[in-house]
């Protein structure tokens, strides 16, 4: 294979499809990102999730600009990670919005409690982590949430839910 064949392209020169086919190929736990406010109650699944650092613990969340969530998140302040188990595809497609189901109804399909800063918890995720959000940077199509960490609770310990190839793994 030469340099010069698309495989081997430089940054600027990868096309938005050879860019989300490689995206597909990185493996990543899968989430329902919630929030809770004074913009209402909202949840979306997401496996743009990163640890940033632990002083002060810091995660990352990027959320599409144009997705009607992205402003709830933002006007709330909050938000809590939710980690999901394999037995939890079903509910990964509806916070998907795969199922035309409204919020309202999509959150009813999960059993939840409210964490400190009132951001939903899924009673049952592999681990919720309870954040603030203390900065948000627009970068591309996406908003990249930072959230300090402040509270989490572990669930019972089995095989996560994880997205790779475009397609549900159990790990």
């Amino acid at each position: 294979m030469s340099e010069d064949s698309p495989e081997h392209r430089e940054a600027d020169g990868v096309d938005r499809g050879a860019f989300r086919e490689a995206m597909s190929r990185l493996g990543a736990s899968v989430h329902i990102i919630t929030s809770a406010g004074p913009a209402g109650v909202c949840g979306i699944t997401a496996s743009a999730v990163c640890s940033v650092s632990d002083t002060p613990p810091t995660l990352l969340v990027c959320l599409n600009r144009q997705s009607a969530m992205n402003p709830i998140f933002k006007a709330n302040g909050v938000f809590c990670i939710n980690t999901l188990a394999a037995d939890h595809q079903a509910l990964s497609e509806v916070f998907a919005g795969s199922t035309g189901l409204d919020m309202h109804q999509r959150m009813d399909a999960a059993q939840w409690r409210e964490t400190a800063s009132g951001a939903p918890a899924l009673t049952d995720a592999l681990v919720s982590l309870d954040c603030r959000i203390t900065e948000v940077n627009e970068v591309g199509t996406h908003s990249v949430f930072f959230g300090e960490v402040l509270g989490l609770s572990f669930g019972v310990r089995r095989p996560a839910l994880v997205y790779l190839h475009r397609t549900y793994h159990s790990l």
